[in-house]
């Protein structure tokens, strides 16, 4: 059965990772500006921000998510975040907390690397004043690509012989070696093309070997790199030279204690504000705009008030948002994963009695066909058919896209 997409959060000490759970989600990691905090790994439930089915269908105001919600057609979809401790590197080697953090990330879909790009916590995590962020995505990458060497080099002689005499192909007895990181045959597949290495498994050098896993962590471990704490003076330098070195896509810039600061004023009733936005309504805001009693907001003293106002000018006017919400949904578009809706009736788009629609979304990933979202759903319940929207009956074999066999209902029986 296909089981849930799964994104870890990974980085040094004190880059701001705990603080980045904790915007995502309503978990409480231990904070604080010391190395391993983080003492124990931790799955928490984040919220990825998607177009609603109901948005395209105009049902918005009938639209009553089971979990997460739904505002005005952008819904918030539970996905599966897992929280590290803190590496350091030579983890590797068993510095820091050793090769179990990393051995924790081995079943994650995707990562998020949280960097400081402050340059105010050296490489361990410890202040400093000046340190270079772009070495942490070096170092990190190097330590989960010598995990994985490490582990493969101890046994490639064994693993030659044996590829040898079973006359295996070489995607097969890799497959084999990297199932445990939660590969696919078809992973490996794409990174041996990518390569297109001329040489038999058994005449690799050990560059070539090296070669073969980095090319597998870049494929099975996509990741998205969170710039944070983007309000210090020092950071812009080094995200210029950040986004020099990396890929445009796959790096966003965030300030996860905005983010916490603003959901925290929001539920205290102090401000009006929706995860992700740029925008930002006090008291004063919605009586300008013509609401006599100010939304219901509570009156905020002339220093929050200030706080307020800086953090606008700072963080959301400048950069468009915290970021943080972009995160997940820059990990998602890395993954192609794509939002299913199942349904009992695919006329009214209910599942069970009432007016609700859209009740349910799953998430799965790209290339994924009707009949994998049908063993999500249901099991090992056998389905006599399936129906896709407008009642037409859908083959299991179809693929799954945004807008396109993703609103199913499944009919149970033989």
């Amino acid at each position: 059965m296909p089981r849930d997409p799964l994104i870890g959060l990974v980085g040094k000490p004190s880059s701001g990772k705990s603080t980045t759970l904790n915007s995502l989600t309503d978990a409480s990691s231990k904070v604080g500006n010391f190395p391993f905090t983080t003492i124990d790994p931790q799955r928490a439930i984040g919220y990825l921000q998607i177009e609603c089915a109901c948005q395209r269908l105009n049902v918005s105001d009938k639209c009553r998510p089971n979990y997460g919600g739904c505002v005005e057609g952008r819904r918030s979809v539970p996905i599966e975040l897992l929280d590290v401790a803190g590496l350091v590197p030579g983890a590797h080697q068993g510095r820091g907390l050793g090769n179990k953090f990393l051995d924790d990330l081995r079943h994650a879909d995707a990562l998020i690397h949280v960097v400081d790009v402050s340059g105010t916590t050296d490489a361990e995590g410890k202040a400093t004043r000046g340190y270079d962020p772009s070495q942490d995505i070096e170092w990190l990458h190097s330590e989960i690509v010598r995990w994985v060497l490490g582990n493969l080099m101890q046994k490639w002689g064994s693993i030659k012989r044996r590829h040898v005499a079973t006359k295996s192909t070489a995607v097969d007895t890799l497959q084999s070696q990297f199932s445990g990181y939660g590969s696919t045959s078809s992973i490996v597949g794409r990174c041996l093309d990518k390569l297109a290495l001329k040489e038999p498994l058994e005449a690799w050098s050990d560059e070539t070997v090296e070669k073969v896993v980095t090319t597998f962590i870049d494929e099975k471990f996509p990741t998205v790199f969170a710039l944070n704490k983007i309000d210090h003076p020092d950071a812009d330098k080094n995200i210029s030279k950040i986004a020099k070195m990396q890929d445009p896509k796959s790096i966003v810039l965030c300030s996860a204690i905005s983010e916490v600061f603003l959901r925290r004023l929001a539920k205290q009733g102090y401000i009006k504000y929706i995860e992700g936005s740029e925008f930002v309504d006090m008291r004063e805001d919605l009586i300008d705009m013509g609401d006599p009693d100010g939304g219901g907001l509570k009156e905020m003293d002339e220093k929050l008030k200030t706080r307020v106002e800086n953090l606008k000018d700072m963080v959301l006017y400048r950069f468009g948002s915290t970021g943080v919400v972009q995160c997940l949904s820059r990990a998602a578009e890395l993954l192609g994963l794509v939002p299913v809706f199942p349904v009992r009736n695919i006329h009214t788009f209910s599942s069970g009695a009432g007016t609700a629609v859209f009740r349910d979304c799953v998430l799965v990933g790209k290339n994924s066909t009707v009949g994998d979202v049908a063993r999500k759903v249901m099991g090992d319940v056998p389905i006599s058919y399936i129906e896709g929207i407008g009642g037409t009956r859908v083959s299991e074999d179809e693929i799954v896209e945004v807008g396109k066999h993703d609103i199913l209902s499944f009919k149970p029986g033989r």
